[in-house]
């Protein structure tokens, strides 16, 4: 339900083509769109029945902006620039980069090939990517040895090794001549587009010449490398006419989920493919997503266009093609039809075993993480925080904090934390003054700086850390955040979720999960996980201040030498392991050496 605020803003919208930020209760934006009439789209959030993904978004939108421009183009560029900016939550968020080379042909006075992950804007030609690390070096060798162009690093007033191999024209000791290396570059390109009618032809000359000289050697190398044409590039299937470097677009739609195929033709074959697949957030028009999808997928760091992209019916491909500059087609008939065509049935085979995969899944994650929200009767929340902390009769004391995202552990999210205790001479094994001073650090972090808070806090223990965790929340840092404590019975096995809040009057309960549902699973999947996150930090951490306190205990060993010692060797078995050489080689001098090597 729309709130007010949005109320009146929505009469305020205007009829033209735009962007719009949704945002959360924190002013956090959780989604950007665009359009080309942003008085029709934002109002069609709030002003008709919303389901699946799309329904989750409308139910935490708090307020909105809009920002308005003159032409679909801007829109798109606009869209990827501000979705890159607040990797909103609700957005299609691409990882950056592919993981595959390419083979560059380097823009330089003195070229030459090479592998390379990175792709510049630098007038190199850059061809690939492709999906087979050892199919790209296979065919790199082949070029540098058949179309060789510089292998040393050139002007070294002698030939090179390569030179004499026959793999170098000669840039360590002469001047080559440019029509040499466009000459020789013009073959190579051909050849990385597919033509190889020519190069065959010439190889078998060349061996023939090598017979006839009783070269055998030199027969044998060509018939190698005619061998290398047949077995990877002969017996690929031809699948274009023509040699255009070309990327094929397409999507299928069903239960809210969009999943796009992409096919990418080089050499007149289909080198790879891919399958992205994500909820959908604007259900009106998922032609909308998917062209902004083409755009974010360009938009990333070592994506090359190709010479042409190819995309299906109803999707406006002039205004994307003014983003990419390329051609963007919608092909009618022939062959390049049967690829559009094969790739939205992949789409759709690849999302249906995706459902079938979620139902399975979703009953142990997400559906899991829901049961644990209903028990407490708070609406769903996508994410859970949990506190464990561990110590040794107060020394060492440590705290971890271990995050579950829709029912999945989140471990770049999970943190430590050394505690340094509220007052002076604290006894480490408080519990209640740990608790406080974990949760005080952790949430007055995400306030300062701006970052959205959990939708639920389980803490490992009963009412005494609940309550210590609540007074830090409600009276210093005035948050809301629900909190439970996960309870033992006297078998040290958790089986109750102990919830309330007693400063709003609302009195602590136990609440019981069943043992055999997803929910109870979960919960204790979380006990363990932060329990374990938190012994094995303190364990580190008591490990290596043990460490110290012994190397401090040697005489004429400060902290200097302590500190180069750990750096080095990290153990105290490898630190009496060590020579006196070792121990030296470390920074220490050979008294200090010696006087390590004697005390351990």
């Amino acid at each position: 339900m729309a709130t007010q605020l949005i109320e009146n803003k929505l009469k305020l919208l205007p009829a033209k083509p735009g962007c719009y930020l949704m945002k959360d209760v924190n002013g956090k934006v959780i989604y950007v769109g665009k359009s080309k009439n942003l008085r029709s789209r934002v109002r069609s959030y709030f002003k008709s029945t919303q389901v699946g993904r799309r329904a989750e978004l409308v139910e935490n939108i708090r307020d909105y902006d809009i920002i308005t421009v003159s032409t679909d183009k801007e829109a798109f560029l606009l869209e990827v620039t501000l979705i890159k900016k607040y990797q909103p939550y609700y957005n299609v968020q691409l990882k950056q980069g592919t993981g595959y080379p390419y083979i560059e042909i380097t823009n330089e006075r003195d070229p030459q090939t090479k592998l390379t992950s990175i792709i510049r804007k630098d007038g190199g030609y850059y061809f690939g990517p492709y999906p087979n690390v050892y199919a790209a070096q296979a065919t790199l060798k082949f070029i540098q040895k058949v179309f060789p162009l510089r292998r040393c690093h050139g002007k070294q007033g002698r030939p090179c090794l390569y030179y004499h191999m026959g793999q170098c024209l000669g840039a360590c000791f002469k001047i080559v001549p440019k029509s040499v290396y466009e000459a020789q570059i013009k073959k190579i390109k051909s050849f990385l587009n597919g033509d190889i009618g020519w190069v065959k032809k010439d190889l078998n000359q060349k061996m023939a010449v090598a017979s006839k000289n009783l070269e055998f050697e030199r027969a044998a190398e060509i018939r190698d490398q005619l061998n290398y044409i047949e077995e990877t590039v002969e017996k690929q299937k031809i699948i274009s006419h023509d040699n255009t470097q070309r990327d094929i677009f397409n999507f299928y739609v069903d239960k809210s989920w969009i999943a796009i195929q992409i096919f990418f033709l080089r050499q007149a074959k289909l080198l790879r493919s891919e399958t992205r697949m994500y909820p959908l957030t604007d259900t009106n028009d998922p032609e909308d997503t998917f062209s902004s999808f083409i755009v974010q997928f360009y938009g990333q760091r070592n994506r090359i266009v190709p010479k042409e992209v190819l995309v299906p019916a109803k999707i406006d491909n002039e205004a994307l093609s003014e983003v990419l500059h390329v051609p963007v087609r919608t092909p009618k008939r022939g062959q390049k039809r049967s690829l559009l065509n094969m790739a939205k049935d992949n789409a759709k085979l690849k999302l249906d075993e995706k459902f079938r995969l979620l139902e399975l899944g979703n009953r142990k994650t997400k559906g899991a993480q829901k049961e644990i929200f209903d028990s407490l009767g708070l609406p769903y929340g996508h994410v859970i925080e949990s506190f464990d902390h561990s110590h040794i009769q107060g020394a060492d004391p440590v705290s971890a904090l271990v995050v579950f995202k829709d029912g999945e552990p989140d471990k770049n999210s999970y943190r430590k934390y050394k505690l340094k205790g509220e007052v002076e001479h604290q006894n480490g094994g408080d519990e209640v003054r740990n608790t406080r001073e974990v949760v005080r650090r952790r949430y007055s972090r995400l306030l300062k700086e701006h970052k959205p808070m959990p939708d639920l806090i389980l803490m490992d223990g009963g009412q005494i850390q609940v309550d210590a965790c609540e007074d830090i929340l409600r009276n210093e840092l005035n948050l809301n955040i629900p909190v439970a404590g996960m309870v033992k019975d006297n078998k040290h096995r958790t089986n109750h979720l102990l919830y309330g809040d007693p400063i709003n009057g609302i009195p602590l309960k136990l609440i019981p999960l069943d043992p055999k549902s997803q929910g109870f699973y979960l919960m204790t999947r979380i006990q363990d996980e932060v329990h374990r996150f938190a012994i094995t930090f303190h364990r580190r951490t008591h490990a290596k201040n043990a460490l110290s306190s012994k190397l401090d205990a040697i005489k004429g060993i400060g902290p200097k030498s302590r500190n180069k010692l750990l750096r080095q060797f990290g153990s105290l078995k490898k630190i009496k392991e060590a020579s006196i050489d070792e121990l030296r080689s470390a920074g220490l001098t050979l008294p200090q050496a010696q006087t390590v090597k004697l005390t351990l």
